[in-house]
């Protein structure tokens, strides 16, 4: 009956940023790269835009990353409790507090404020990302060595 409290449960995480057509989805991207099937992944949007910003597609298929076919989605208080741990990428985003979620936020390198934009931008963007993504895949499965264990 109590089978779910002894069975360890996969490690799940929701990428939360404004639209929900960047930063939040090539988080969630590369987390799947990083994590394989051994993290729950999923994103969503506070005030979720009406598509995926094309330049983040794009460098991400530099890594061989598809988010073409995802579409922005609406954040819920039932999409946090499920994931568990919650990150927030960027300051404009806020989500609710609810007991039993965890709430991280990442303040991401923003390009921009240097004058730096277009797909130099997006890349700068999208390598403070993923750095972060892989400290938080190996604090998530409790290992480092996931790249080897995929023979990426």
């Amino acid at each position: 009956m109590e089978e779910n409290a002894r069975t360890p449960r996969k490690p799940a995480v929701l990428f939360v940023c404004v639209k929900n057509g960047g930063k939040s989805q090539m988080a969630a991207g590369l987390m799947k790269l990083e994590a394989g099937n051994d993290v729950a992944v999923s994103s969503a949007g506070t005030k979720p835009g009406a598509a995926i910003n094309a330049l983040s597609a794009e460098v991400l298929l530099d890594l061989g990353i598809d988010i073409g076919a995802e579409r922005p989605k609406a954040l819920t208080e039932e999409h946090m409790r499920e994931a568990g741990l919650v990150v927030v990428l960027g300051a404009e985003a806020r989500v609710p507090a609810l007991e039993g979620v965890r709430v991280e936020t990442w303040e991401t390198d923003e390009p921009s404020a240097r004058g730096i934009e277009g797909r130099e931008r997006m890349e700068l963007v999208r390598d403070d990302i993923h750095a972060r993504v892989k400290e938080l895949a190996a604090r998530l499965l409790g290992s480092t060595g996931r790249e080897e264990d995929r023979g990426a």
